[in-house]
């Protein structure tokens, strides 16, 4: 096959093809991220790179059989403030560019995707553009995420994937997994925080057995701290551990849940920390004036930032752009499980990219973050290679 794809990522769709059989006689690709194009590289050596969809002359295609793409979904997810709603911003120019490529190449077959969360309006258009119905499919099918997209294809396929009953747990390096499907990789899963889990239901992370034996031998303590507050005062109840020694203190700080106004409309509740150590003022309302106080209760290691360990009874710390360790930027938080205490982390790169269906170390070559990044704005391998999979069957372009 001659396959011309577009914003094309970290070249899901040529992993694909080979998943489904499809011998490919040229693939090329338009993508703009450098990150991603490294990761294809990397991959497929034989991938031409083209850049930017808006600079494409996409007749030079002609007589290619198989145009795929999903245009950035940023513009109209559910999760961007003020996400466009109808066919006038620069969600739907991108989608015109597959259309203009479309057009301009004669592609036989034709294959786009993007997030289910698009409003019907916007996928009203794009199906009365392309002139077919959206097919939505859920990635938990065939992983373990929990990630409905919309397919539109004019590729004859007439059934849904098979479900392997791949559960998180399944796709762990270690730890345990206190959910049985992943919620969606995202392109920001690099910014996950404890809160995101557990209050959102997003960016999930994993539960980590605490290495309490890490401890012994050494001249590090380990430290447990509560924070007790009654009329106005602040008791902090110490433990040491197993060898003596200090134990820090974790002063406690005035805050306020507040829901601020943004454009007119509330935003979600937030905790807001004074930092002049005074109290807010006491009003009739009970959340204008709070104590909140980190409660940390060991570390690993040398207890570096991304080492240390609270308890989620108590407030997030503070977000730090740097810090190594496997906390890195968020600390870890213990919780209770029914056989002991853990500690959470995020998904390894590996791990996350078992959900999208990928090898491991796809996309090794890159920083983490990138790597988040690129994973989460990937497509499931398996879900598009099922689709395809109907050229051989059905005695398509094959």
């Amino acid at each position: 096959m001659k396959v011309l794809s577009l914003f094309d990522g970290i070249s899901c769709g040529m992993l694909a093809l080979q998943r489904a059989g499809i011998p490919v006689e040229c693939y090329d690709a338009f993508e703009i991220d450098k990150y991603a194009v490294t990761v294809s590289k990397r991959n497929f050596p034989v991938i031409v790179h083209h850049g930017n969809v808006y600079d494409g002359d996409f007749t030079q295609f002609r007589g290619y059989d198989l145009l795929l793409g999903g245009s950035p979904c940023t513009y109209w997810s559910i999760a961007k403030k003020d996400r466009e709603v109808d066919c006038n911003g620069e969600g739907f120019r991108l989608f015109k560019e597959y259309v203009r490529a479309l057009e301009e190449s004669g592609c036989k077959y034709f294959l786009y995707e993007n997030n289910y969360s698009v409003h019907q309006r916007i996928k009203d258009e794009i199906s009365k553009t392309l002139g077919v119905e959206p097919i939505m499919i859920n990635s938990a099918l065939v992983s373990a995420q929990n990630r409905k997209r919309c397919y539109w294809t004019n590729i004859p396929f007439a059934s849904f994937p098979a479900d392997k009953g791949i559960l998180l747990k399944d796709v762990l390096e270690s730890g345990v997994a206190w959910q049985n499907k992943a919620y969606c990789m995202t392109a920001s899963y690099d910014g996950a925080v404890l809160y995101n889990t557990l209050e959102r239901k997003q960016r999930t992370m994993v539960a980590e057995p605490i290495p309490i034996n890490t401890y012994q031998g050494t001249d590090k303590s380990r430290t447990v701290m509560a924070g007790y507050h009654k009329y106005g005062e602040a008791t902090i109840i110490k433990n040491s551990g197993f060898n003596g020694g200090t134990t820090a203190v974790a002063m406690p700080v005035g805050a306020a849940q507040r829901g601020r106004y943004v454009d007119g409309e509330k935003t979600e509740q937030h905790i807001e920390v004074r930092e002049d150590g005074k109290a807010n003022c006491l009003t009739t309302v009970q959340k204008d004036s709070l104590v909140c106080t980190p409660v940390r209760v060991g570390h690993y290691g040398k207890g570096g930032q991304g080492q240390r360990i609270y308890s989620v009874v108590g407030k997030s710390v503070t977000l730090s752009a740097n810090g190594g360790g496997q906390g890195a930027k968020t600390g870890l938080y213990k919780i209770d499980l029914p056989d002991g205490d853990y500690v959470i982390r995020k998904l390894t790169p590996i791990e996350a990219e078992r959900l999208q269906t990928l090898p491991d170390n796809y996309t090794a070559g890159i920083s983490n973050t990138q790597r988040y990044k690129c994973i989460g704005n990937g497509w499931t391998v398996d879900v598009i290679a099922h689709i395809l999979s109907s050229l051989t069957e059905k005695g398509g372009a094959v």
